[in-house]
């Protein structure tokens, strides 16, 4: 990963297709030791590609929807020129966020489960958006030469193996990365620390979100370090905090206008979905949040939300659809409790009032991602495989780059009979998770399958593609 990750740095790498035809070209080198936009996307890339295989990636679509919605709201106030951007997110515990040149934004749902507030939560987005914008990364590069190449290859190698579940290994890639620095280096490594602090609240306060949260979000990950001990939580390995930076995000929040600041009802009951996902066993689930339930408090609508969806896991639909039928009265137009009703038909085996029901609502919210998932889910339930097919076909074409939707959508295209879109699908799952072997083994089945020259031709090209990055993956060793 690491050797991979240090070639990227000075060859041009592969570009995805601009056209159906396939017009390939190789992005520029930029000037001298410094990294052009361009190469940064498809660094960017090729390290998801890694990422993708190794981390446990969610497939939570209306998690996922939250979380875009919320970075792409972000991004708008910020000073990103390149906003072609991945969001990926991470089922871990561990608080963490990252940014990866070109793009990519990591987010651990263990920072979702403990900001306190939408506040928080997006004081860490902003600052690594302004990572991204600041262009730290090339900057980086610029500044320390070589040597900066180890260091960042270290660093993100590191943050593959703490995302997969291996904090050791993980750490030591980034502590390894750090101490071969010099001094020097790490007081540049702070000074970008200041900057993206002072840029993400500049772009915070901007988007109508509370400044203060990034104060907040340091004292929760100082009460973090002393709950973990010895290793603290993982954002701090390479986002290190004191009290100086506590205080800093205090005054400069205390620079901007005084008003009142509501907090996301969503977020919270994104954090519960968090939280539900966490148990392994759905009447541990059940038990706590009646427990927290019972013990009031100002979030007691998110935690009778994560108490419905640990009922519904756990088989338990009446009263599961007791308690969500006064939510679903006093906001009728919220898509979370759309699907949550939804995941309660489905999981009693009601489909066809499952079916209608979102049917309907998809038909108001055109392409809707939480809505289109739960649809496609609930026609593979009730043998709809065609219906599903057709339907997440359509939706690929919206989310190319989301690998479980490509999973998914050849699962249904099997259950269906359709063999050549099995395969094409499946070709486009490995490519993402960059198995170019596996993806052109797939392409060379669906071939025979193919009963039109467009399509021969389509999949020729998607061919010729996946050969041309196989070789410069090969190439680089």
């Amino acid at each position: 990963m690491i050797r991979l990750l240090l070639i990227l740095l000075y060859l041009p790498l592969v570009s995805l297709p601009a056209n159906a035809a396939g017009d390939y070209k190789l992005p520029e080198f930029g000037e001298g030791n410094s990294v052009s936009l361009n190469q940064e996307y498809y660094l960017g890339r090729a390290w998801l590609m890694s990422f993708r295989r190794q981390a446990p990636i969610v497939s939570d679509a209306l998690l996922q929807d939250y979380v875009e919605n919320l970075i792409y709201h972000l991004v708008v106030s910020s000073q990103l020129r390149e906003r072609r951007l991945e969001i990926v997110l991470v089922k871990n515990k561990t608080i963490n966020a990252f940014a990866v040149p070109g793009g990519i934004v990591g987010i651990h749902t263990g920072l979702i489960a403990e900001a306190e507030n939408e506040a928080q939560f997006a004081s860490v987005l902003t600052h690594e958006l302004a990572h991204l914008s600041q262009r730290h990364f090339a900057r980086g590069l610029e500044s320390r030469k070589a040597s900066s190449a180890m260091s960042m290859a270290g660093l993100l190698g590191g943050l593959v193996a703490i995302a997969a579940g291996a904090p050791d290994a993980g750490m030591a890639a980034v502590m390894g990365s750090q101490a071969a620095s010099q001094q020097s280096q790490l007081r540049y490594s702070r000074q970008y620390e200041q900057e993206a602090d002072r840029i993400g609240m500049q772009n915070q306060a901007a988007a109508g979100l509370d400044p203060g949260g990034a104060a907040g979000m340091f004292n929760v990950m100082m009460d973090g370090s002393r709950n973990y001990g010895s290793q603290p939580p993982e954002f701090l390995l390479t986002h290190p905090l004191t009290q100086n930076r506590i205080a800093d995000a205090k005054n400069r929040a205390a620079t901007y206008p005084k008003r009142i600041y509501q907090d996301s009802p969503e977020f919270q009951l994104m954090r519960s979905r968090v939280e539900v996902s966490f148990f392994d066993d759905s009447k541990n689930a059940v038990a706590q949040f009646r427990t927290r339930l019972a013990k009031g408090g100002k979030n007691a609508v998110a935690v009778q939300y994560g108490l419905i969806l640990a009922l519904t896991e756990n088989g338990e639909f009446a009263e599961a659809r007791k308690l969500l039928k006064p939510m679903r009265e006093f906001r009728p137009n919220s898509i979370v409790y759309l699907v949550a009703e939804a995941n309660i038909d489905i999981a009693a085996g009601d489909y066809d009032t499952a079916i209608a029901m979102l049917e309907k609502n998809l038909a108001l919210l055109p392409g809707n991602h939480p809505i289109t998932m739960s649809l496609a889910k609930a026609y593979e339930k009730d043998g709809y495989y065609e219906k599903a097919d057709k339907l997440l076909s359509k939706h690929v074409r919206k989310h190319p780059s989301d690998a479980n939707l490509w999973y998914l959508l050849a699962e249904v295209q099997g259950q269906s009979g359709n063999i050549l879109g099995l395969h094409q699908s499946r070709a486009e799952y490995f490519a993402l998770n960059g198995a170019m072997k596996q993806a052109i083994e797939q392409l060379n089945l669906a071939l025979p399958l193919a009963t039109n020259n467009v399509t021969v031709e389509r999949i020729h090209t998607r061919i010729d593609y996946f050969e041309m990055i196989d070789r410069a993956l090969k190439s680089m060793g």
